[in-house]
């Protein structure tokens, strides 16, 4: 189990291309860490903003009585790929991760994967 210092610090330098990550509270909208981000991607805006869409999309399925989770989130933009993964689990109830990649220097199903490792590995 790592941290969420450890976390992010392993999602910047282990996803080829990564330009910011977060993890979130998606009740409150607050940014539990963040790492990277910069002029340009300011994480905690960011944080508060991908906590509306997460919450559209749970309201969304059950509404349409999915009874599945969600997986990941992925918002493609001009030249980056964000995506969201909430995390499951007893200690991650309510939490998202959220990274952000350069679209020309990234491997998207790589990134995809470190996600699912980072969210398994995460302790709160």
């Amino acid at each position: 189990m790592t941290s969420v210092e450890v976390s992010l610090k392993t999602l910047l330098t282990e996803a080829e291309g990564a330009l910011g990550a977060a993890v979130v509270d998606y009740t409150s909208g607050m940014a539990l860490g963040t790492l990277g981000g910069g002029k340009h991607l300011d994480l905690n805006v960011a944080a508060a903003g991908n906590t509306d869409l997460i919450r559209a999309k749970v309201r969304t399925m059950e509404l349409l009585g999915l009874k599945s989770e969600i997986e990941d989130i992925l918002v493609t933009l001009g030249t980056q790929y964000h995506l969201i993964r909430p995390v499951t689990g007893r200690s991650g109830n309510g939490l998202f991760i959220y990274l952000v990649i350069d679209k020309a220097r990234s491997n998207l199903a790589m990134a995809r994967h470190l996600l699912r490792r980072t969210e398994e590995q995460l302790e709160v």
